[in-house]
């Protein structure tokens, strides 16, 4: 490799959030005076490794382009898909003169505004010497139930399950050519799927709890109790 890994972040942010019953999409609810977008991309950008955020947007979203940080230097605005693959794929194509197949992507949910720098990093310096990537995650600390309906049929072992977290963080070339190959396919339910359909065996990185994705209305609130107590 003659040239330097560059470090891009994708956003996909073209979702309307319909567990919210609001009466907009969740990214552009308010969230201690700013939209919960502007304070994921916000933090996105103050880790100071990405060459440049691709954000996903909706054709027909008339919020985004009110906002400030939509028209940053460093923010690209992509079309949206109708799923969230679809979306990190546009993203992807949106920056394909510029970004080589080494370079690596960081796959992360506009709903996850309290992100911090120190899980950036962690994940990048984590991940940067390996073949494939791997993304954020928890591991459970509650016991996890098979359910069949309302009934019980099992008790999962808890030390093999992880809860998926963003960002996710794959070699360019690698993602986008996964994604492409499982298009329209809903088993692909985060960037990590697409991978591992692929055959491949993405590394979990343990992240922070308060890495919280916001998909109720009482989330905002948690958020930004995180947000307030956060010191990094």
């Amino acid at each position: 490799m003659n040239h330097s890994i560059n470090f891009w972040a994708v956003v996909p942010a073209a979702g309307v959030g319909k567990r919210m019953n609001a009466d907009r999409p969740k990214q552009y609810l308010d969230l201690a005076g700013k939209t919960v977008i502007e304070h994921t991309l916000l933090r996105l950008l103050s880790a100071e490794v990405f060459t440049a955020v691709a954000v996903a947007i909706s054709e027909e979203d008339p919020y985004w382009p009110e906002l400030e940080v939509s028209s940053h230097e460093k923010i690209i605005t992509a079309e949206g898909g109708k799923e969230r693959a679809d979306s990190v794929l546009s993203a992807l194509k949106s920056i394909r003169t510029v970004a080589s197949d080494d370079d690596w992507v960081l796959v992360h949910d506009a709903a996850r505004p309290c992100i911090t720098a120190i899980d950036i990093h962690h994940l990048i310096n984590t991940l940067k010497a390996d073949k494939v990537g791997g993304i954020l995650a928890l591991s459970s600390h509650d016991t996890l139930k098979s359910v069949d309906g309302d009934n019980i049929v099992d008790t999962l072992d808890r030390k093999h399950i992880w809860r998926a977290l963003t960002p996710q963080m794959f070699r360019y070339g690698l993602l986008k050519s996964a994604l492409e190959a499982a298009e329209g396919n809903p088993a692909i339910t985060d960037e990590a799927s697409a991978l591992e359909l692929e055959g491949m065996q993405p590394k979990i990185v343990e992240g922070r709890p308060d890495n919280i994705k916001i998909t109720r209305p009482e989330d905002l609130a948690l958020a930004q109790f995180y947000m307030e107590h956060q010191n990094d």
